[in-house]
């Protein structure tokens, strides 16, 4: 192989120019031949047995031509990023300039690489970090989780309806005194106040009894998702069948050693605190680690390739997909009831992609910059810890991810723990 010449053509393109040898060519040539000519015939030969020469001189010199020149692009291509030392973002742009026998194969390809990237004044970044204070309140909302779960559900025959009960109950809706698709339901369960029906239809049902029948008068919401019943009025004729109420336990020493492990409400509590204080901080973390973000995007100088983004874009879908196919839910079917289309679906992830992408850009040059190192043993305690989370043989997480991959994404981790731990943290309590 042979680059005849190279040069950058825009801030972020390389053109090359490059050929393969005579000899490689014909090395090429044969080889399509060798593999095409069991399915060749040529007359007075039987299917398979034809000479090249004989091929050739029936079909024409070029008839291995496009076979060997598919089988030379990836690697002649390849050579050309390695010699040129490119860092390509995106499958580059290739044409075949001439093919012959006598010169080989002449090639012309346009390289979309990384752009250049300056940051600098990344150390000393002024930010706060807001730490909520756990209030008495806080740690009683999480004693009426505990009781909430905790709740008996008991059968209630002595009142009417109330608000916090469910109701068994049949209903059929009518819109102008017809009923309409999707209004009827027979020993539907409802909790009275949870929001699940229009407005009005909850409240309209608190105070009725076991075995009345009743109509609850409702006005459908402009926003509503029929277009056959957005601001109608519409009456729903309900006959409750069974009330369900929730019994709590009395908060004290007893209901903590139902619900912990704990002997006493006062370490129960103790307990909820730290760890409300744990997640608080865990949160403030994140807030931090947000805002810094932010900031180091913020002093990136480059001009980044659509390629790059839209790259980022496809990977992001694809995780989409790999996550929630385990609820059954396919990309064909999310489009189909959402309405979307797949480029107005990419849209939604056009943003979180770019800051990733500049994030990843400036977290690299900050690593240069700093002449981050990355050990063996670190390498290798990843893998380890990698293999653990996916619950995998270390072996198989070596074989599916690069050691250079790997190497790559720790310093780049590095590089932004130096960012943190040179940061200027004003802390404060919420």
């Amino acid at each position: 192989m042979e680059i005849i010449s190279n040069s950058k053509t825009a801030v972020n393109t390389v053109e090359a120019e490059f050929k393969s040898s005579a000899e490689e060519f014909e090395q090429a040539v044969q080889a399509a031949f060798l593999k095409q000519r069991k399915n060749i015939t040529v007359p007075g030969f039987r299917k398979g047995k034809a000479t090249r020469k004989m091929i050739e001189t029936q079909y024409g010199e070029g008839v291995f031509y496009q076979e060997a020149v598919n089988s030379m692009y990836q690697k002649i291509v390849s050579d050309v990023i390695d010699e040129l030392k490119l860092e390509v973002v995106d499958m580059p742009k290739v044409e075949v300039q001439e093919v012959s026998k006598e010169n080989g194969v002449t090639f012309k390809a346009e390289f979309t690489v990384k752009p250049e990237v300056e940051i600098s004044d990344y150390k000393g970044l002024k930010v706060t970090k807001t730490v909520k204070t756990v209030k008495d309140e806080d740690v009683d909302k999480e004693i009426d989780k505990l009781r909430e779960r905790d709740a008996r559900i008991i059968d209630v025959t002595d009142r009417p309806l109330e608000k916090g009960d469910t109701a068994i109950f049949d209903f059929e809706g009518f819109v102008d005194g017809e009923p309409f698709e999707g209004g009827k339901a027979e020993k539907y369960s409802l909790e009275i106040g949870s929001g699940q029906f229009i407005p009005g239809f909850e409240d309209g049902m608190i105070g009725k009894s076991i075995g009345e029948d009743f109509d609850v008068n409702v006005t459908f919401p402009e926003d509503y998702n029929a277009d056959n019943l957005k601001g109608k009025p519409a009456v729903f004729k309900c006959k409750i069948h069974e009330i369900k109420a929730k019994e709590y336990s009395e908060v004290d020493d007893e209901f903590a050693k139902d619900v912990s492990e704990f002997d006493t409400l006062d370490e129960l509590k103790a307990d909820l605190r730290k760890k409300l204080e744990e997640d608080a901080e865990t949160v403030a973390k994140r807030n931090l680690d947000n805002e810094l973000t932010e900031k180091v995007i913020e002093l990136l100088k480059a001009e980044v390739p659509d390629a790059m983004i839209n790259n980022r874009v496809d990977d992001l879908v694809r995780d989409w997909e790999y996550q929630n196919r385990y609820h059954g839910i396919t990309m064909k079917d999310y489009l189909k009831f959402t309405g979307t289309t797949l480029e107005q679906f990419k849209e939604n992830f056009k943003e979180p992609a770019e800051k990733q992408v500049k994030l990843r850009l400036a977290l690299e040059k900050i690593a240069e910059l700093e002449s981050v190192t990355v050990s063996d043993e670190d390498i290798e305690n990843e893998y380890k810890e990698m293999a653990e989370n996916y619950k995998m043989e270390l072996d198989k997480v070596k074989s599916v991810i690069a050691k250079e991959n790997l190497e790559k994404d720790l310093a780049v981790e590095k590089a932004f723990d130096l960012v943190r731990d040179s940061a200027d943290v004003t802390e404060e309590k919420e």
